[in-house]
């Protein structure tokens, strides 16, 4: 059976992620110098794999991790890969937020599925619909081999969890660290194996 490998990972370190985990969302920010580090760690982690293909969210955070950790190949941006709208938490700890609107983030925790985050961003299916029309396009576009995909903390945990069967509530109980390699194949049918979780190889 032909099966895609998918060397998912979320984009290195950023400013945001550095000042007590700001929520970036679609906010275009860089790579510090420790997230440039982090995805030539990847980098040197997959040199003995033969990759096909890197795809990254088009924020500038993500390609670049892909241009680095794809070893110069090229990278090629995709507007679905882009981490989900935050709405009014873009630019805020989740401390703060909280304390603006308890219920708001109470809602989004019990029912991410049909609200919208920070009030007036995507639900987690609307995210959901677009990353899985990505992965349809990749296991057509890719029947077998191994793809990098970078993107975000918000899309890769949502993503998963749906994949996994998961609620979607509780997409926070799987870490994304930041440059940390998730591997899992998708089958012609889209059927996903887990082999790795945020690991570092």
């Amino acid at each position: 059976m032909l099966m895609l490998n998918i060397y998912f990972l979320r984009h290195g370190e950023t400013p945001y992620n550095a000042d007590g985990n700001r929520y970036c969302g679609r906010t275009d920010a860089p790579l510090t110098e420790k997230g440039k580090m982090q995805a030539g760690l990847v980098r040197d982690q997959l040199q003995g794999v033969v990759l096909d293909a890197v795809y990254t969210s088009p924020l500038q955070r993500a390609f670049h991790t892909g241009e680095i950790a794809g070893g110069n190949r090229k990278v090629i941006a995709d507007e679905r890969l882009i981490e989900l709208d935050l709405g009014v938490w873009e630019g805020k700890t989740r401390d703060e937020f909280v304390a603006e609107n308890a219920q708001l983030w109470e809602r989004w925790s019990d029912d991410p599925a049909h609200t919208k985050a920070g009030g007036r961003g995507e639900t987690a299916m609307e995210v959901i619909k677009r990353v899985d029309d990505f992965f349809r396009e990749m296991i057509v576009r890719h029947p077998s081999g191994n793809i990098l995909v970078v993107a975000h903390n918000g899309v890769n945990r949502l993503y998963l969890s749906w994949k996994l069967g998961m609620p979607l509530k509780n997409y926070r109980r799987l870490v994304q660290e930041n440059s940390a390699i998730t591997l899992f194949s998708l089958d012609a049918a889209g059927e996903m194996t887990l082999k790795l979780l945020n690991a570092r190889l």
